[in-house]
């Protein structure tokens, strides 16, 4: 016996030393997915006040942020320290092996002039931006602030007298009979379109990473978006831990991290409260989304969501599929709905190989679990509408649910689809505490249930 144990201890120490950062994460899993690769990042560092950035709130320190990253590029990369302080700035562009790095009690906060984030083309660039980069990473324990306030549309029926108020102090302009407010024709800063809906249409992401390779986002906090707050579009290996998303319960589109084609990525540990989706998967809409494939290999394990229209939500876009994919051990408390799917024809795809395993929800306004295909993308101030086309229908399949709890939901489970669009999706060892209908479907036999328990008053 004492000679098969040492080569089995041997073999175990050999597996941890060469076990990645993010390898807890991994364990237990119903798929077997691989962790993704950490970005390799130079030990060489440098502070943003070398380079003639001042924390003073005031100053601008956009041409600062510039100069210690290419400092930074030109060295083979490294670490660009942001000490404590309120670093006032335009857009932050990030290059190869480099990692934005905020101190405790930094805040990297942009410029109210929407202005500076204008491009040449007239179109606006997000707040922090990556294209074609690999080995970058965001981390530290300070804030990314986007100012969002001076970008977003408010309804009125969403804000309280006081907070109408404040809104008017900075100036904008109210439309449709007082319902809407929009940050155009503000009091201190320009507008960057001829009317306010046009300028609606320019309202950006705050973290857009697209077409990248290895990714960190680690420890910050992120909040206040003009829109979506992280954004990964076709990226690859990409880790987002223990990250706090946050904007007011009633922003317009304060989504919190949007997954856009990306593959092999970890989604853990994360505190979302935002105004909109909290953890979302998307893949793109139409003929144009084939080409950049699926989103895949997805893990997303351990986060709570606080605030959002759905704690985890597959669409609406999502032609391009949704492939091995694990949502598991996560807390929704206070979403609108907890586990969302919804898409439409024209921006529909196929899921495959989904598994969500031990959710815990309370307080849910709407669906515990609702899947919506006739789910119709409303602009702020415009009137939404289905495409006319049966193509690229939504197809939500092979998704398999189980061990999930929820007390106090209004409905529990709402199906809006038929037997094409929402098909052998199982339920196991499900609890579900309703308020007022435990079960709404457009076609019986959608959902396939075993050992679930729907529950009211």
């Amino acid at each position: 016996m004492r000679k098969l144990f040492t080569p089995i201890l041997l073999l175990l120490a050999f597996q941890c030393l060469n076990a990645g950062p993010y390898a807890k994460y991994y364990q237990g899993l119903q798929l077997s997915l691989s962790e993704p690769a950490a970005p390799v990042i130079p030990e060489y560092s440098v502070s943003l006040s070398d380079f003639g950035g001042v924390s003073d709130g005031v100053t601008l320190n956009t041409d600062a942020f510039a100069a210690a990253l290419k400092a930074l590029e030109k060295k083979g990369g490294g670490h660009l320290v942001v000490p404590a302080g309120i670093w006032l700035t335009g857009p932050i562009v990030l290059k190869d092996r480099c990692d934005l790095h905020l101190e405790k009690n930094a805040v990297i906060l942009f410029s109210p002039d929407k202005s500076l984030f204008v491009r040449k083309d007239g179109k606006v660039t997000p707040a922090i931006t990556a294209s074609k980069r690999k080995d970058l990473s965001i981390t530290g324990e300070g804030i990314i602030d986007g100012n969002g306030e001076w970008w977003r549309a408010v309804k009125r029926s969403k804000v309280s007298d006081v907070e109408w108020q404040d809104y008017h102090r900075l100036g904008g302009t109210d439309a449709d009979d007082g319902s809407l407010w929009y940050p155009f024709g503000l009091k201190n800063y320009p507008d960057i379109a001829a009317d306010y809906k046009a300028q609606e249409k320019l309202r950006t992401h705050l973290i857009r990473l697209t077409d990248c390779e290895r990714v960190l986002v680690s420890g910050v906090t992120i909040q206040n978006s003009p829109k979506f707050h992280l954004v990964p579009q076709r990226c690859r290996q990409v880790a987002v831990v223990g990250v706090t998303v946050r904007c007011p319960w009633n922003a317009q589109n304060g989504d919190g991290i949007d997954l856009m084609q990306s593959t092999d990525v970890l989604i853990a540990d994360c505190t979302v409260d935002v105004g909109d989706d909290g953890i979302c998967l998307k893949a793109g809409a139409g003929a144009g989304a084939l080409k950049d494939g699926p989103t895949a290999r997805v893990l997303v394990r351990g986060n709570t969501v606080f605030h959002a229209h759905g704690g985890f939500v597959v669409g609406s876009e999502f032609s391009g599929g949704l492939e091995d994919v694990e949502v598991c051990d996560n807390v929704f408390s206070g979403t609108d709905t907890g586990l969302r799917f919804k898409s439409a024809q024209g921006r529909g795809g196929r899921s495959s190989n989904v598994y969500i395993s031990r959710i815990y929800m309370s307080d849910i306004r709407d669906q515990a679990i609702v899947f919506e295909t006739g789910y119709i993308n409303v602009a702020v101030g415009e009137k939404g509408s289905i495409a006319s086309t049966t193509d690229f229908m939504p197809e939500f399949r092979d998704i398999h649910i189980s061990g999930v709890v929820c007390r106090d939901a209004r409905i529990g489970i709402s199906v809006n689809g038929t037997k094409d669009t929402v098909h052998d999706v199982s339920l196991t060892d499900c609890t579900l505490f309703c308020s007022e209908k435990t079960i709404e479907q457009t076609e019986e036999g959608s959902l396939i249930m075993k050992d679930v328990r729907l529950l009211g008053y």
